[in-house]
């Protein structure tokens, strides 16, 4: 049982940077920062979970049965993530490429501590508190200093880096990219040839840039990064040494009471320089016939993975390849939701739909099979999920993209980017593509 205790707050942006701030001290965290983005599903603009009173963490074998008894024990709030590989859970795959993170495949915890923002209005709920806990922890996130001391200044400044880190300026990290310009454009050639084949239709192909025995201040590179992209779907996520500092604009899944949503992103577009420029690349994504039609092919993916758990005739698609803006690039999103039984696991939801197919492909299998082979590396977490499920049987996760992975232990830092190849793609355009879709984390990394 938890107990909740709500308090107004005065400056909510201000807010949220200490009690962001406040959070690093925890071997356990999990900040999830909406950054006031206007969309249709939210529950909250800012949540927090920190310090495990109970965890789970396992490889891929049997990980959702095992995910579905911890949280059947539970009945509680968790927070946590699933790794890209749970695919070899789902489905008959393996994954024998390397991978340096060496992070869990799956890692969820029941917090005991957690923080709910929504407006002005805070919800604390604990969990096996002490007396008085709650308030000198209210009160020691209020004390956390400010580097600036004027709201205005603050708000005028929204996300950027608002709290004293460090006065010294980082080193630059130099980062190794894992396939080469000529690779990269061999492989996605190969991936045409399937599809010429008629293997697949389409398939999400990832490359990894990394840095070797480097230190790196997350929660520094976690604000520089959410200052510059300012996405919905914003995660600062810990776990002892693992860090993922994540910018993601995509949605896998929600569920709200009986209803799922998920809302894949396929069809990316720079922005512009002014405001003429940009309206005229707005249009030209809108109206751009292979990335429509790479979008629609996830859409009728997405529809057969909610089939399996929705009631009869109820998957809908409930906005097509509509146009969203970001700070750094234009995207093409649409929206899929259907109804489920009020008894429906959420977890066999989750497990029946994973991975989200903006990030394989289709046919689902048999696209899996190919990026195994044509990638050099496992995707662990990246293209994985971040999220939580709640007690009242509803659950939110994102899509780890545009995302900075680092192990602290190993002193490795990654992170990937990846495009739709489709019969209509260009190897040289798809390689822009990712260079485009790297860019924040290439800044916020100084190089």
């Amino acid at each position: 049982m938890r107990t909740t205790v709500v308090k107004t707050i005065n400056e909510p942006l201000l807010f949220k940077q200490k009690l962001l701030f406040w959070a690093n001290q925890f071997r356990e965290v999990v900040y999830l920062d909406s950054n006031n983005y206007e969309q249709k599903y939210t529950s909250f603009d800012c949540v927090l979970a920190v310090e495990a009173f109970t965890s789970i963490q396992t490889d891929s074998h049997n990980a959702f049965d095992d995910l579905y008894q911890y949280q059947s024990q539970t009945k509680d709030w968790l927070f946590g993530y699933l790794s890209y590989d749970l695919k070899n859970d789902v489905e008959k795959l393996e994954s024998n490429n390397s991978d340096r993170l060496e992070f869990p495949d799956l890692f969820f915890f029941q917090p005991k501590k957690l923080f709910l923002l929504k407006g002005n209005q805070l919800e604390i709920q604990y969990l096996h508190f002490v007396d008085d806990e709650i308030e000198y922890d209210f009160n020691d996130i209020l004390s956390v200093r400010a580097a600036c001391t004027e709201l205005d200044e603050v708000e005028s400044r929204t996300n950027e880096q608002a709290l004293n880190l460090e006065n010294s300026q980082p080193k630059p990290v130099e980062i190794n990219q894992q396939i080469s310009k000529e690779k990269y454009l061999g492989k996605v050639q190969k991936m045409l040839d399937y599809i010429h084949r008629g293997d697949i239709y389409e398939a999400n192909f990832c490359m990894e840039f990394f840095a070797d025995d480097v230190q790196i201040n997350p929660l520094e590179i976690y604000q520089k990064l959410n200052a510059i992209s300012q996405p919905p779907f914003a995660t600062f996520f810990k776990n002892n040494k693992e860090y993922a500092l994540s910018a993601s604009p995509e949605r896998y899944l929600r569920k709200e009471g009986t209803k799922v949503i998920s809302q894949p992103i396929k069809g990316t577009i720079k922005r512009g320089a002014n405001f003429e420029e940009d309206s005229v690349l707005r249009a030209d994504l809108e109206q751009n016939g292979k990335e429509r039609s790479e979008n629609i092919m996830i859409v009728d993916l997405v529809r057969n993975d909610l089939s399996h758990t929705a009631t009869k005739g109820s998957v809908a698609v409930e906005e097509l390849c509509g146009i969203y803006t970001f700070k750094q690039v234009h995207q093409m999103i649409s929206t899929i939701v259907s109804e489920v039984e009020p008894t429906a696991s959420q977890v066999e939801i989750v497990r029946t739909t994973f991975p989200m197919g903006s990030m394989t492909g289709a046919p689902k299998i048999s696209a899996m099979r190919i990026i195994e082979e044509l990638e050099e590396t496992k995707r662990g977490l990246y293209s994985g999920t971040i999220g939580y499920f709640t007690p009242n049987g509803d659950f939110d996760f994102n899509v780890v993209i545009r995302s900075i992975l680092y192990n602290a232990k190993n002193k490795y830092v990654s992170f990937s980017v990846g495009s739709a190849i489709t019969a209509q793609s260009v190897p040289e355009q798809e390689y822009e593509e990712c260079l485009l879709k790297a860019k924040a984390m290439f800044e916020v990394l100084g190089k």
